[in-house]
């Protein structure tokens, strides 16, 4: 498969800079729960500017992003008891977007109102939803990560800005071949077993599946700082890819113990939610979250864990954002396909069939 970078197209701008870029009719990563605090924040998400916001009450809303007064942005606004106040003339908003107080003013004009987003809030993860159409309704309710609330993990996460197409995070989280090269320091280990390990990979509708096993490796830093392994351990990788995020679990046991595809097998875990949200076409946001599963001095371990892990995409966001840059020096080559793209080059037919298949129009 070639990757081509995105340029503008004379025979579709309806779709250039809108949601129409992107799948539509379904939820997306806005925010992780603990972003959403007493200040409201302001992103771009699929084109769009928009401000989320959490009311006294606990609940979460989200707002396009400007005072339909003299447009300042709401996010340079502040929270109160009744919603979102703007920072110039004090509007203040409700979490449907209606002005419901002008300071000075009894009457409130019928068009004093602003477009309010459907968000809902879950396992730790504020979603939202794009729809073919700014007052689509979900037609769905949001996807579950239930490990944020079992008992038996405890998790961290943090979210990143990258100037980069959000495939191409989807590209590298689907590969996990390049750990062996990129994360010598964390999660790497031998290089050559990492490349030939056996893959499968299986599609079931929207989703991609990747099983990968490193039988008789050496464990890696991360491995070895947070769990008492021997010299040599049994890997796994497992990757799930949907349109809107990844879910990953990896981890280990002991060498010839516990089997890898034993479902309820022991060892060290790491279960990663990424959440891939587009900003723009050339720039996305990427949530994250590392759970895991210590059995002792566990306060000290999951700093350890999340530092490393954390360490880890600081290290795939310096190559991300160094491959995009350098793909926009050289427009018009193309790439080459090697065994371990199998997995990414299903998710991008997903992505583009996704497009194809909605309707294109202005929102």
């Amino acid at each position: 498969m070639t990757v081509h970078i995105q340029q503008p197209n004379s025979t579709e701008t309806s779709t250039d800079g809108t949601r129409h870029s992107f799948p539509l009719e379904r939820w997306y990563v806005a925010a992780l729960s603990k972003e959403v605090k007493s200040d409201p924040v302001g992103k771009t998400l699929l084109n769009e500017p928009l401000v989320i916001f959490r009311t006294e009450d606990g609940q979460v809303h989200a707002l396009e992003d400007r005072c339909c007064h003299r447009f300042l942005p709401l996010s340079s606004g502040s929270v109160e008891a009744g919603g979102l106040r703007c920072g110039y003339h004090g509007l203040l908003f409700n979490g449907d977007g209606k002005c419901i107080e002008i300071p000075g003013q009894d009457k409130i004009p019928s068009r004093a109102k602003i477009h309010r987003y459907v968000v809902k809030e879950q396992d730790e993860i504020v979603w939202i939803w794009f729809g073919s159409e700014a007052t689509s309704e979900p037609a769905s309710e949001p996807p579950r990560y239930q490990i944020h609330s079992d008992s038996g993990f405890y998790f961290d996460g943090d979210v990143y800005h990258y100037q980069a197409p959000y495939q191409l995070v989807h590209d590298n989280l689907l590969d996990l071949s390049h750990l062996g090269y990129v994360h010598l320091k964390t999660i790497g280990g031998n290089a050559k077993i990492h490349m030939n390990a056996p893959m499968e990979v299986t599609q079931e509708g929207e989703s991609v599946k990747v099983v990968r096993h490193m039988l008789n490796s050496a464990p890696p830093p991360t491995y070895s700082a947070a769990y008492p392994f021997g010299e040599s351990i049994d890997r796994w990788q497992e990757i799930v890819f949907y349109p809107s995020h990844l879910e990953i679990w990896t981890g280990a046991v002991n060498h010839n113990t516990d089997s890898v595809r034993d479902p309820d097998r022991g060892g060290f875990h790491m279960r990663g939610f990424h959440g891939l949200t587009p900003e723009t076409e050339e720039s996305c946001y990427y949530f994250w979250t590392i759970a895991s599963n210590p059995s002792s001095n566990i306060e000290a371990v999951m700093e350890k864990i999340v530092n490393q892990t954390k360490y880890t995409f600081d290290e795939d966001k310096e190559v991300i954002e160094a491959q995009y840059k350098n793909m926009k020096r050289f427009p018009g080559k193309k790439t080459i396909d090697i065994h371990v793209d199998v997995a990414p080059n299903r998710a991008r037919r997903i992505v583009e069939s996704l497009k194809q298949s909605q309707t294109v129009g202005p929102v």
